[in-house]
């Protein structure tokens, strides 16, 4: 019988690599004792302390990373030694253009540099950051990109506090990081980009549900909950008149002074339907109720200084219909087999959806069905319009308003 050949046959004289040029424990903790750790700056945190009980003289580490948020650039993680958690700084879309970014090494990274190195200790600088490092006792600083997936950049640097600095040995102990560390911030950015750009397109409680796995259409939950559906008037009206620049500002204005008071009070915001927004605050929260008028007051109060404002600019009076009830809802995955959508569905949202619709016939701004003004406990605060017809309803809906000034 014949041998059975090797079909891996080892390789004479192989090239052994180049990377890391020495093993140690901060390496394999890395690759290797992370993985059940979430957040980047837990990460930093410990991988500096760790640095310094080897004998690396680190004293300032900084992480800047890239985001995809509707409000933020990105982000930078700031560490020290003796803080317990990593700072956390935001910068907004713009920074860019700053001279403060621009007389940077942050820019010099950004721009493709592969290193950035300067000693600190007497040496003229030529950034203000080095001189403001100085200040605080630092004596060198390095910086390098961590290159993730198709090029998108971000960047660690290190400073140290030790006379002289970083030696040749700190500087191989640090790059030896370099290559692992950027892999597992890169599994960290994606889940939080994931995280992140669910929260901005679906709400922060459907993308938790998403995450954790409720991605199959039909799955979902009834839940009871006040619904609020809101809906802009006479904007086919102004999107005909007006510049489309300028309509897109102030359907972004409106939805801002609506929003924003039904997130600060808990709601939760489904989606926004042209120029219309579905919300509901969940009777989980025995506030939920109440939590739903003061967000219509407090949005009502920021649309008046809205209209002040389009005024001053010119700009037509936005008017709008909300319309208010409460019921069992089921909360959940609708749509084709390929595209869904996390909303509500239900004989409740029928019922508030058309009392928004009825706002244009009686001419007030708000409207609230009894069976939700009862369960907030606010009939006495309230105006009674009496009953209503209701499209695709049997029985009228006994409705109530605010009371007009």
């Amino acid at each position: 019988m014949q041998p059975v050949s090797n079909p891996f046959p080892a390789v004479e004289n192989e090239e052994e690599g180049l990377w890391p040029v020495r093993r140690h424990k901060i390496l394999d903790w890395l690759i290797n004792e992370t993985r059940n750790q979430r957040f980047i700056d837990n990460i930093l945190v410990e991988m500096c302390e760790r640095l310094r009980t080897a004998g690396v003289p680190v004293a300032r580490a900084t992480m800047h990373f890239r985001t995809l948020h509707p409000q933020w650039l990105g982000a930078r993680i700031l560490w020290r030694p003796g803080m317990q958690e990593a700072k956390i700084t935001t910068f907004g879309y713009g920074v860019e253009t700053t001279s403060q970014f621009l007389n940077s090494p942050m820019n010099e990274i950004f721009s493709g540099a592969a290193e950035v190195r300067q000693k600190l200790d007497g040496e003229p600088t030529s950034y203000p950051l080095y001189d403001e490092l100085r200040q605080d006792g630092l004596t060198d600083y390095v910086a390098w990109p961590m290159e993730h997936t198709l090029g998108k950049r971000h960047v660690i640097t290190f400073s140290s506090d030790k006379p002289g600095g970083f030696n040749e040995e700190h500087l191989i102990f640090l790059k030896d990081l370099l290559p692992a560390l950027t892999l597992v911030t890169e599994v960290r950015i994606k889940n939080i980009l994931a995280r992140t750009l669910l929260q901005t397109y679906v709400g922060p409680h459907a993308s938790e549900q998403i995450l954790a796995g409720a991605t199959t259409r039909g799955s979902g939950a009834t839940v009871g909950a006040a619904i609020l559906i809101c809906d802009l008037r006479d904007f086919t009206t102004i999107s005909d008149l007006w510049p489309r620049d300028d309509v897109i500002e102030l359907l972004n204005d409106y939805f801002d002074a609506m929003s924003e008071p039904i997130e600060k009070h808990g709601g939760e915001i489904l989606k926004f339907m042209g120029d219309g927004l579905l919300a509901i605050f969940p009777l989980t929260n025995p506030n939920a109720c109440s939590n739903l008028l003061h967000a219509i007051k407090e949005a009502q109060a920021a649309m008046t200084e809205l209209n002040v404002f389009n005024a001053e600019r010119g700009h037509v009076e936005l008017r709008y219909g909300v319309g208010v009830h409460v019921g069992d809802v089921m909360y959940g995955n609708i749509g084709s087999r390929k595209r869904l959508d996390f909303t509500v569905i239900g004989p409740a949202v029928n019922v508030a959806s058309r009392l928004e619709t009825l706002t244009k016939e009686i001419k007030r701004p708000v409207l609230l069905s009894k069976a939700f003004v009862e369960m907030a406990g606010c009939e006495s605060d309230l105006e009674s319009l009496g009953f209503y017809p209701l499209r695709g309803l049997d029985q009228p809906v006994d409705v109530y308003a605010f009371p007009q000034a």
